[in-house]
């Protein structure tokens, strides 16, 4: 709380980087660097795009721990994020299938389905509005800044790739989505995944 952070948002304070940080440093010399060098990253810059989209620093690192997470790619990166924040513009629930996976605390499942869907948390996207209370992991500095200078697209949508590529289809209609949605959904089925 010294610093303006919660129990909820205080992983946003840590950027992944190389800290020199001796064996017998204080917890509060500790947060206190920490703190130092998520200012140092915060540049006016940084802080002014992330001001221009509507986010604050904490929300913009919430947001990459979930661009960072649904991306295997980097090059895909500023897409999610562009699609992303089109959902937090327009109100609509951002259903985001690695916060379900965070809120069930299981980091196995392969396929999000409607039992993990119905976990009461603020962390399922699929239930509350918004960004959920803190960050899922640790995003990289390439996904915080894809954030900041994400794509601007029209999409509102998109599921993995039916081809395992670990690429996503994107769309910008329901009606595509739910083409490919079902390609993907296929997919799965044929190779006997479940869950």
């Amino acid at each position: 709380e010294k610093h303006g952070f919660t129990t909820e948002n205080i992983y946003t304070m840590f950027i992944p980087n190389t800290y020199e940080i001796y064996w017998n440093v204080s917890p509060d010399a500790f947060f206190d660097k920490m703190y130092k060098e998520f200012d140092k990253f915060w540049t006016p810059e940084r802080k002014q795009k992330a001001t221009a989209l509507g986010l604050d620093p904490q929300k913009a690192v919430i947001l990459a721990s979930i661009v960072d997470y649904e991306a295997l790619y980097d090059k895909e990166m500023p897409t999610i994020a562009g699609l992303y924040l089109n959902r937090l513009r327009q109100g609509i629930l951002l259903q985001a299938d690695p916060t379900v996976i965070y809120a069930n605390n299981d980091f196995t499942v392969k396929r999000v389905t409607g039992a993990l869907l119905r976990v009461d948390s603020k962390y399922n996207t699929y239930k509350y509005a918004g960004l959920p209370p803190g960050p899922i992991m640790m995003p990289s500095i390439k996904a915080i800044d894809a954030v900041l200078n994400r794509e601007k697209n029209n999409y509102i949508y998109m599921c993995a790739k039916e081809d395992f590529s670990g690429y996503h289809n994107f769309a910008e209609t329901q009606e595509e989505h739910d083409r490919n949605a079902k390609k993907y959904r296929d997919a799965l089925n044929k190779r006997n995944i479940y869950r």
